[in-house]
């Protein structure tokens, strides 16, 4: 079990970091299992560049926080509790409209997140955030690109894409809550502010939904508890499998 010091900094970070890590094992799952190969290359390419952001800032959690861990110590070493990923990203990818609109609702939060924290007053977590403008810029293209193509497309993929749509959107409530942690951190210089982030990502929703012809989703519904590391079921199964090898050959190398 890894103690993280009470740092609102730390915390922040760590927080950055298991979003983009847990989201990108989800991608990760598609690879060899998409419906085309342009679609199996680009899914695993989106999650590599997620793996990338996560491995630039676990150090920096490291240093933060005081432990000198490793990376490897973060992503294998801390039970599913001690991580502090939001809900929608450790949500099951489903069929691949379930999967985009999870991808355009945290794609688009990402975004606006990484420019915002361009000006961080934390250096390495700005250098960090300048790469990965970049790669997250064509993370939100893609997922809006497909979710206007299957919005507006067949009945079939509009029925679908709307159900998607709707089972995704409840989670992304819990992007944008305020906590001690957001505040100090918010306060500190170091993290965006989630309030000044909300309006654009109405606004880019709204824009894609609008040329998709799919309908907002209209729910008070809004789960929570990722960020206080209280998960769903099957982000058990997810770690317990991604875990089980290092945890099995504790210190192998290769």
């Amino acid at each position: 079990m890894i103690a993280v010091a009470a740092d609102a900094r730390a915390a922040y970070v760590l927080r950055l970091a298991d979003d983009a890590f847990v989201l990108s094992n989800r991608l990760g799952e598609w690879s060899s299992r998409a419906a085309m190969l342009e679609e199996d290359v680009a899914l695993t390419n989106i999650a590599l560049d997620l793996l990338g952001q996560a491995r630039g800032l676990y150090p920096r959690v490291a240093q933060l926080d005081g432990s000198g861990r490793s990376e490897d110590d973060y992503v294998y070493l801390r039970d599913e509790r001690e991580f502090v990923n939001c809900l929608l990203v450790e949500h099951e990818n489903g069929d691949f409209g379930v999967t985009i609109a999870r991808q355009l609702l945290f794609s688009t939060y990402q975004l606006a997140q990484w420019q915002g924290l361009l000006g961080s007053s934390d250096e390495l977590v700005a250098a960090v955030a300048a790469k990965a403008v970049k790669e997250t810029t064509y993370h939100r293209e893609h997922a809006a690109l497909w979710t206007v193509r299957l919005g507006d497309g067949t009945e079939e993929s509009h029925r679908r894409m709307q159900a998607a749509l709707e089972a995704m959107w409840p989670f992304a409530a819990e992007l944008f809550e305020r906590d001690a942690v957001v505040e100090e951190a918010v306060a500190a210089g170091v993290a965006a502010d989630p309030d000044q982030i909300r309006p654009g990502w109405d606004a880019f929703i709204e824009s894609v939904l609008e040329e998709a012809a799919l309908e907002r989703p209209a729910t008070a519904w809004a789960p929570n508890g990722g960020r206080r590391g209280l998960h769903t079921e099957p982000f058990g199964f997810m770690v317990a499998e991604m875990q089980h090898l290092h945890r099995s050959h504790p210190g192998a190398t290769w």
